[in-house]
């Protein structure tokens, strides 16, 4: 896998930018983060800024992306990503998609990059096929409580397929699907930081409904090693990225307490509006195609996550919210 020598990653200071970040520049890479910190954050990145070949630049991909030099990849990663986030700024999330990744596209036409599109699974909303295949539409819900973010990927992947057949950029889609890990915002509402936290703090854990609904849990460094593959690739996608492991939602919260060593009860709450039942990726193309599938163990990747959580808390203990 030969990794590009100058690589811009928008939304670098997000918690899955920072680790693509790091793993680039592990392997050799120069990189350009370029991230607004609207939810992404310096603390992330604060490890990497007196890294030999990483610069930070401070702004908002949906005004412009002030990047000079050399360029051999752009991974567009800059997007509000959990619904805390983009319910909070609905409009901002759909200008991510849209103009954001114009701009993310015509920097690496300019420059004859490859692009990379962090996509996701929530392309596929709440869906009737399962596990999801590349080749599945989708059932979204365009006026709904995740429209916002829904329709901005939706809206991002058309807009690649047409910047590659109009102006020839040569592009790349990955669908992301639930990932994990340290750097994760304690607070941004998701499944695994609200329910470590809980756990940590020696909250009651809440869970959603009855709890069988299902996700699929993929540990970061396998998900970021999935990009690159991708990236590294002629392959055009769309492909899943993510874990076919699949449990539900109540065994996530019985593996948190065992790995936090939590004596938590488990507390059921109402589900959230349109939270998808079921969520599992096909990952045959990935197989196949960039001979990728993740390898970290559930238990063994949140046991990694707890002890950065520990961390965290230790100095800086925040209040959890609910998830789904």
């Amino acid at each position: 896998m030969e990794i590009p020598a100058d690589c811009v990653v928008t939304g670098g200071a997000g918690f899955l930018g920072s680790w693509l970040c790091e793993r680039l520049l592990a392997e050799g890479a120069r990189v350009v983060c370029v991230d607004s910190l609207v939810t992404g954050s310096t603390a992330n990145i604060a490890h990497l800024r007196e890294t030999a070949g990483f610069r930070f630049v401070d702004a908002d991909v949906t005004v412009g992306i002030p990047v000079e030099g050399r360029v051999d990849a752009v991974f567009h990663l800059a997007s509000p990503a959990s619904p805390v986030h983009y319910q909070r700024m609905p409009l901002e999330t759909l200008r991510a998609g849209s103009h954001g990744t114009g701009h993310a596209l015509d920097l690496a036409a300019r420059h004859g990059a490859r692009f990379l599109l962090a996509s996701s699974s929530e392309v596929y909303g709440d869906p009737e096929e399962h596990p999801q295949r590349e080749t599945y539409r989708g059932r979204v819900d365009p006026t709904g409580p995740r429209s916002m973010y829904d329709e901005a990927k939706r809206f991002a992947e058309a807009l690649t397929v047409a910047h590659h057949v109009e102006h020839g950029t040569r592009t790349a889609i990955a669908r992301i699907f639930n990932t994990y890990g340290p750097r994760m915002d304690p607070e941004d509402g998701r499944l695994v930081p609200t329910l470590m936290v809980q756990a940590l703090t020696g909250q009651p854990l809440t869970v959603a409904g009855d709890g069988n609904q299902t996700r699929s849990l993929c540990w970061v460094g396998d998900l970021v090693d999935g990009l690159l593959r991708l990236a590294c690739s002629d392959e055009p996608g769309p492909v899943n990225l993510g874990s076919d492991d699949e449990r539900s939602v109540s065994e996530v919260a019985e593996v948190i307490r065992q790995v936090t060593g939590s004596t938590s009860p488990v507390q059921h709450v109402p589900r959230a509006p349109q939270d998808p039942l079921v969520r599992k990726p096909d990952l045959t193309r990935a197989r196949t195609r960039l001979g990728w599938s993740p390898t970290t163990p559930l238990r063994m990747g949140l046991s990694r996550t707890a002890a950065w959580f520990a961390d965290q808390l230790a100095t800086d203990p925040p209040h959890a919210s609910v998830s789904a």
